[in-house]
């Protein structure tokens, strides 16, 4: 079925027929067409005798959408924003984000001072395609910029052409096919436990805590500052209910979560022994037994525990692995637990991913074999 196209926006009229187009005209079958409605979805009319009757509907139809109120609205908002800078446009659609919390929006202005605004300032909003979208994570690539710095780049810039995209700036979707950063999973830098043991002994006690609770429970750094003993719910189950926020250094709710929203961890016995070592030796404080080393009052900073971190590191004297961050603790709790056959449904429940996707493509090279492993377990049932 061929079609034959008119002015863009307009439509298409086709026959259905075994005939090739030179022949329409000598056909007895009868025309479509084919338009995009007011409200953008794709319609089909037929009954159209001759060539010039459909042509003559698809322009009734043409000039209806263009000359409708919501069309004009449309061109005056093309007309208003499509010859704005990226940089006013981000400066706008920031002061609509009053929703994120002061870490986001720090993170927000981050991105944008670092990655976007020096790519993309003077850019006209309306001249966005999936090609210059495409060309800016090659060049973050090119530039060795560090993949999460990528990502947050990239969602970032989705997000505004997004915005920009439902106020009819651009006929198609300008993310439409663009392939995001991809994650690669050697990036992941895990210890083994012969360098965790090292590790969880190379800092003071707070430090030490820290590190016991990454990797015996998952816990994200500023979740490990929040520990609490009340939140002891079994001998083996932890309630995380909160974190120290990085940028306001006051207890805040969970990453993903709402206020009053918790997660339950497992506990194992030598992280339950190391909190109450902790908290019999220096006592607590409500319940809470990391505090700021200056004023008991507050919780500990995360400065505390990253400038540990960057001693141990340059002070050599235990073996961490090329590339490790603090973080990397975190990822032995979830090697731990997929290693030794936890599934990951659960890892996802227990590290609080937002998505069991953002768990899969992070650590499914920690799962090697999982087809083969389950095929003889298959077996099994089946021989029985």
């Amino acid at each position: 079925m061929a079609t034959t196209g008119l002015t863009r926006g307009m439509g298409s009229f086709f026959k259905e027929c075994e005939h090739p187009e030179s022949r329409w005209t000598r056909c007895p079958h009868e025309y479509k067409i084919r338009y995009r409605n007011a409200a953008g979805q794709q319609t089909e009319e037929s009954g159209f005798a001759t060539q010039e009757k459909a042509r003559t509907r698809l322009a009734e139809v043409y000039h209806a959408r263009k000359n409708s109120p919501q069309s004009q609205r449309k061109a005056e908002r093309i007309q208003k924003y499509g010859g704005m800078q990226f940089s006013a446009y981000a400066a706008e659609w920031l002061k609509g984000q009053r929703h994120q919390g002061p870490a986001s929006l720090r993170m927000l202005e981050s991105t944008l001072k670092n990655h976007l605004l020096p790519a993309f300032g003077s850019r006209r909003m309306g001249t966005f395609d999936h090609k210059v979208v495409e060309a800016f994570i090659e060049t973050m690539e090119r530039n060795g910029v560090g993949l999460a710095a990528q990502t947050h780049a990239f969602v970032r810039l989705k997000t505004i052409l997004l915005d920009a995209h439902r106020l009819g700036l651009y006929e198609d979707n300008p993310v439409d096919g663009v392939q995001p950063p991809q994650y690669d999973p050697k990036r992941a830098v895990i210890p083994s436990l012969a360098q965790l043991q090292g590790i969880r002994t190379a800092g003071d006690e707070a430090f030490n805590l820290v590190a016991e609770l990454m990797s015996g429970c998952g816990l994200r750094n500023g979740e490990a500052l929040a520990i609490n003993v009340d939140n002891i719910v079994a001998d083996d189950v932890y309630r995380v209910t909160e974190q120290v926020n990085q940028t306001t250094k006051t207890y805040a709710p969970l990453k993903h979560r709402k206020v009053g929203e918790y997660r339950d961890v497992p506990l194992p016995a030598r992280t339950k022994q190391a909190i109450e070592h902790y908290a019999d030796t220096y006592g607590t404080v409500e319940g809470y037994l990391l505090r700021n080393p200056k004023d008991i009052t507050l919780p500990m900073p995360h400065h505390t525990v990253d400038n540990q971190w960057r001693r141990i590191r340059r002070s050599r004297q235990v073996h961490i692995p090329e590339g490790m961050v603090l973080y990397g603790l975190r990822h032995f709790f979830a090697s731990n637990c997929l290693s030794r056959g936890i599934p990951i449904t659960d890892v996802a429940e227990w590290m609080g991913h937002r998505s069991i996707e953002i768990t899969f493509k992070t650590y499914r090279h920690l799962m090697p074999g999982s087809i083969g492993k389950a095929a003889k377990i298959l077996d099994l049932g089946l021989a029985a």
